[in-house]
C-alpha cells in the first residue's frame, strides 16, 4: 500500500510542480475520509491539482463553478414534472460523484453553501420527500480566493467545521516557476495514470485503524485543542484577550484521524508528537474564531497555533 501511496504522489507530481505540502495533506484527507477548503490567490493551480488527484484516484468527478446566481438545486438537483407520465422524477445534479469540486466556493450565498451541509456531514441529500444517498467514497473539495470581497460571502462557521482541513497555497519558489513556465510554453502535458482504485481507498482507510496512538499522545491532541478555549488554564495569558472561540470537537476528532493518516504516510505504524504537530496548523487554522483585538493586531491563526504547540509541552 505504501508503493500505492507513493505513485498517487508521483502521478500529481507529474502536473503540479512543487506544492508538496498540499499533495500530501490532500491524500492526508483522502485517507480520513474527510472534505478540505484549498485557499489562494488565482493561478496557484488549486484546480488543477483537484482534476489530476481525481485522473490518478479512478473516481467520478463533478465540477460546480459557484456564482452569485446559483441555486441550491443547480448543486444537489431537483424534482423535475414528467407530462408524458404526469409524475415528477428526481434529476439528480452534479453532487452526486465521488469527488466534488466546489469551485469559489465563497462566490455563492448562504442558501446555496448550505445546500452542501447535509451531503458533507450524511453523505446523502434531500431533494422533495426523498432523501437519497451519495456514491462512497464522496469528498468536498472547495476553492476560495482570500483576496477578494466584492461579491464574495464569508463562510459561516458551521459550514467551515465540516472542512476537515483548511490548506493554505502559496507561490513556488523561483526554480520552480521557472520549470513550470517552461513546461508551459513547450506544450509539455504529461498523462496522468490511474493509480489507486476506489477498493484500495477504502482499504486504506480501514488499515488507519490498525495505526497506534499511545493515550499520552490522545492527551496531548486534547491538550492542544482545550488551550485553544481556555489559553489562561494553560499559562497561556496573553492568547485570553486574542480568542474568541476556540477549536471545536470536530477538531479533536480531526486531529487524532488526520495524525494517524501521516504517520501511515510515511510509512510507521504509532503516531509520534512530530505527526501531531505536522497536520495540526490545517486542522485547527479554520476553527479559531480570532477576537477584534487580535485582527487590530494583525494575529493570525497560524500564529496563535504556533504559541500552542511551542507551549504545550510534548508527551
Amino acid at each position: 500500500m505504501m508503493e500505492v501511496l507513493h505513485a498517487l504522489k508521483s502521478e500529481i507530481s507529474k502536473v503540479i510542480v512543487g506544492h508538496s505540502k498540499l499533495i500530501d495533506s490532500l491524500i492526508i484527507a483522502l485517507l480520513c475520509d474527510g472534505h478540505v477548503l484549498i485557499e489562494g490567490v488565482p493561478g496557484l493551480a488549486k484546480t488543477t491539482t483537484i482534476n489530476t488527484l481525481a485522473k490518478a484516484l479512478g473516481l467520478s468527478f463533478g465540477r460546480v463553478q459557484f456564482t452569485p446566481d446559483l441555486l441550491p438545486s443547480d448543486i444537489i438537483g431537483a424534482e423535475i414534472y414528467n407530462p408524458k407520465s404526469g409524475e415528477f422524477v428526481v434529476k439528480k445534479g452534479p453532487i452526486f460523484t465521488n469527488l466534488l469540486l466546489a469551485d469559489e466556493i465563497n462566490r455563492a450565498p448562504a442558501k446555496v453553501q448550505s445546500a452542501l451541509l447535509e451531503a458533507m456531514q450524511e453523505y446523502q441529500v434531500t431533494i422533495g420527500d426523498q432523501s437519497l444517498k451519495l456514491p462512497r467514497p464522496f469528498f468536498v473539495l472547495a476553492t476560495q480566493n482570500p483576496i477578494e470581497s466584492t461579491g464574495t460571502y464569508s463562510l459561516p462557521e458551521a459550514q467551515l467545521d465540516r472542512f476537515m482541513m483548511k490548506l493554505l497555497v502559496g507561490y513556488n519558489t523561483k526554480e520552480e516557476e521557472i520549470l513550470m513556465a517552461r513546461n508551459v510554453a513547450l506544450g509539455i502535458h504529461e498523462s496522468i495514470a490511474t493509480v489507486l482504485k476506489s477498493t484500495e481507498l477504502l482499504s486504506l482507510q480501514n488499515q488507519l485503524k490498525s495505526i497506534h496512538i499511545d493515550p499520552q499522545i490522545e492527551n496531548y491532541i486534547a491538550d492542544l485543542i482545550f488551550a485553544s478555549r481556555k489559553p489562561k488554564m494553560y499559562g497561556l495569558v496573553k492568547l485570553e484577550n486574542f480568542i474568541r472561540f476556540g477549536a471545536s470537537p470536530r477538531a479533536t476528532i480531526d486531529l487524532h484521524k488526520a495524525s494517524r493518516a501521516h504517520t501511515l504516510l510515511l510509512g510507521r505504524d504509532f503516531v509520534t508528537p512530530v505527526d501531531v504537530a505536522s497536520v495540526c496548523k490545517e486542522v485547527m487554522r479554520h476553527r479559531i474564531i480570532l477576537s477584534y483585538e487580535a485582527e487590530a493586531q494583525g494575529i493570525s491563526t497560524d500564529s496563535v497555533i504556533d504559541t500552542l504547540i511551542e507551549t504545550i509541552p510534548l508527551p
